[in-house]
């Protein structure tokens, strides 16, 4: 996607959780299955955790964004790092109503709205506060499918941006208009 000059708050918020999406679905699509249910570390969550646990607080948080608390009575956090989905399907099941409710949420919204006042754990946020704050959080998730992922593939990993020693050239495609930063 190409990038669009906006002063549109809301507009810039749908262009950039989209480029998260599809920066996790460029990754996602390049791990094999059984990695997607491995570990690096009995601490660490899988790419299937972080998942289930991304769709879980997308659920909680964009299901009757503008007139509930964003997080549900009947979200159990906890259980997002339990069970993952057993395939890919269902995980990518998962990871699509999640996005799906984030865009159907936020895509109504104008930029008169973003100084309207929501609830997540009873704490107010502007609007703005509460889209901001998710897209930090579903970036640093994000981020740690596209890690994981990179680790998993090794010399076989697809770059997702500019390829190593390669800037000199990406900047003058940009430049051309050939390539974009989004």
């Amino acid at each position: 996607m190409a990038h669009q000059f906006t002063t549109s708050y809301i507009e810039d918020s749908l262009a950039i959780l989209r480029q998260y999406r599809h920066h996790g679905e460029r990754a996602l699509a390049q791990v094999a299955d059984g990695d997607l249910l491995r570990t690096i570390d009995g601490e660490a969550n899988s790419i299937a955790i972080i998942v289930k646990h991304m769709a879980g607080n997308m659920r909680s948080r964009w299901t009757d964004f503008l007139t509930s608390d964003g997080e549900k009575a009947n979200r159990n956090r906890d259980s997002e790092f339990e069970d993952p989905p057993a395939t890919r399907e269902a995980l990518m099941a998962m990871w699509n109503e999640g996005w799906d409710l984030v865009f159907s949420a936020i895509q109504p919204l104008t930029d008169a709205d973003i100084t309207r006042t929501v609830t997540i754990r009873g704490e107010p946020h502007s609007v703005m506060q509460a889209i901001t704050r998710q897209i930090a959080h579903y970036a640093g998730h994000v981020f740690q499918i596209v890690l994981l992922a990179k680790h998993f593939r090794g010399e076989a990993w697809t770059s997702l941006s500019i390829p190593r020693n390669r800037s000199q050239e990406f900047n003058q495609k940009v430049a051309a208009g050939e390539a974009s930063q989004r």
